[in-house]
C-alpha cells in the first residue's frame, strides 16, 4: 500500500511534523530522506529492506560510495545528498560548540567529537585547541592509524598547538571497535603529551576517546 493511502497520522512526514523527529523510528527517518520507493515497495518498505541490508543506520551512514550505491532505490545522488546531510549536522554541532566555554559545555563537546569520530572505520587521533577563556580555536585531526593504533607524535601536537597560540586543549580518539574503554596505551600517552604540552604552558583538559556510546573522559576517570 502507498504510505499516501495510510493514515495521515502514520505517515512518518506528518508524524514528525506533529510529534517531532525524536518519535520516528529508523525507518521512518530513511523513508522521509529517500522519499519514494520502488514498484510494489513503498519508501518505509524500502527503508526497511536497506537497514536490513546494512545491518544497522550506522552501517548504512558510514558506507563507501560503491558499498552504498550497490543497493536497489540507492546511487550517486542519494549519496551525496546523505554526505551533505550528515555534513550540514557537523556543522551545526561545531557551531553550537564555538558559542561556549568548552569546559562548560560538556555536553556539546561530546556530541561534536561524537559527530566527527565514532563512524570513522579506522582510528584518528585529534585535538580541539582552546584559547585561554577555553573557547574553540579549532578541531583539527592529527594522526591517522589502523583498526587498532595511531602513531602520535608530541612533537608534532605541540607544533600544531603553538600555531594556534592555543592556551589549552582537549585531546580526543575513536576506537573503531565501538569499545570506548581506555587501554593503558592511552593513559600512557596523555600523559605524556600533558607533560610535554606543560613545559610550555599548555594545559591539557581531558582526553575523550570516542565509540559506540558517550564519549569516555579520562579526567572524569582521574586518569591524567
Amino acid at each position: 500500500m502507498p504510505i499516501t493511502d495510510w493514515p495521515l497520522a502514520e505517515r512518518p512526514r506528518e508524524k514528525l511534523l506533529n510529534q517531532g523527529a525524536a518519535a520516528l523510528s529508523d525507518a521512518e527517518l530513511l523513508a522521509i530522506f529517500l522519499r519514494t520507493g520502488l514498484p510494489g515497495r513503498s519508501a518505509v518498505d524500502l527503508a526497511r529492506d536497506l537497514l536490513s541490508a546494512f545491518g544497522s543506520l550506522r552501517a548504512l551512514l558510514q558506507a563507501d560510495l560503491k558499498g552504498f550505491c550497490v543497493h536497489a532505490g540507492l546511487g550517486p545522488a542519494k549519496y551525496v545528498q546523505l554526505q551533505a546531510v550528515m555534513e550540514m549536522a557537523r556543522r551545526h554541532l561545531y557551531e553550537e560548540l564555538q558559542r561556549g566555554d568548552a569546559l562548560t559545555s560538556p555536553g556539546a563537546v561530546r556530541r561534536y567529537l561524537k559527530s566527527r569520530l565514532a563512524a570513522l572505520p579506522h582510528e584518528v587521533f585529534a585535538c580541539l585547541f582552546l584559547d585561554n577563556q577555553h573557547r574553540v580555536i579549532a578541531f583539527e585531526e592529527l594522526f591517522r592509524g589502523t583498526l587498532d593504533s595511531a602513531s602520535v607524535y608530541p612533537r608534532e601536537v605541540l607544533k600544531r598547538a603553538l600555531a594556534h597560540n592555543a592556551a589549552a586543549l582537549i585531546l580526543t580518539h575513536n576506537h573503531p571497535s565501538g569499545v570506548s574503554e581506555p587501554s593503558q596505551a592511552d593513559v600512557q600517552l596523555t600523559r605524556r603529551l600533558r607533560e610535554a604540552l606543560g613545559l610550555v604552558d599548555i594545559r591539557v583538559l581531558d582526553h575523550l576517546v570516542v565509540g559506540d556510546g558517550e564519549p569516555l573522559s579520562l579526567a572524569e576517570r582521574g586518569l591524567m
